[in-house]
């Protein structure tokens, strides 16, 4: 397997979208931090940073951030058919396929995953707050699923981490 020393072409896009969408990776640390601090005493921002990293160079990951960041720009410029445009705008609760985008990075490091998503789904902390703000008129309703799914996933990892070493948990 290609270590990350040299990013695809698909990872360099995936970052820099979420970059120009306003999330950066350290947003995303603090999220794994505010899920995984109470379970580990000594838990560091860097140990936080590293995990969503690691995460990140995942295509499943890759393609999921891409996708729902296009459907979110393409509601924004109401490039969508109507009922999807409003759907995708309003962030209709009974829509669901901004999850299921979302469960697909989840389900990469395991089912302890959708634990966390779901509770950081619920509590929208840091950056989910903002950008489940829909005062500013950017849509983001496919990005603060896959934001916090990248969350949940790093601290599955971090999780996974504690038990076995590096090399085992990236397989």
């Amino acid at each position: 397997m290609e270590n990350n020393t040299r990013q695809s072409e698909l990872e360099i896009k995936a970052r820099q979208l979420l970059t120009e969408r306003g999330v950066e990776l350290d947003d995303i640390a603090e999220l794994v931090y505010y899920l995984q601090s109470k379970y580990h005493d000594d838990l560091t921002m860097d140990e936080c940073r590293h995990n969503v990293d690691r995460v990140l160079t995942k295509r499943e990951v890759q393609n999921a951030i891409l996708t729902g960041i296009q459907l979110d720009v393409m509601a924004e410029k109401k490039m969508l058919d109507q009922p999807l445009q409003k759907t995708i705008d309003t962030d209709e609760g009974l829509y669901g396929v901004d999850e299921i985008i979302a469960l697909s990075i989840v389900n990469v490091y395991g089912s302890i995953g959708f634990t966390n998503y779901g509770y950081i789904d619920k509590q929208k902390p840091g950056i989910l707050k903002k950008l489940n703000d829909k005062s500013s008129g950017e849509v983001h309703t496919f990005l603060d699923d896959i934001v916090g799914a990248i969350a949940a996933a790093a601290s599955s990892r971090l999780a996974h981490s504690e038990s076995a070493n590096e090399e085992s948990v990236d397989d």
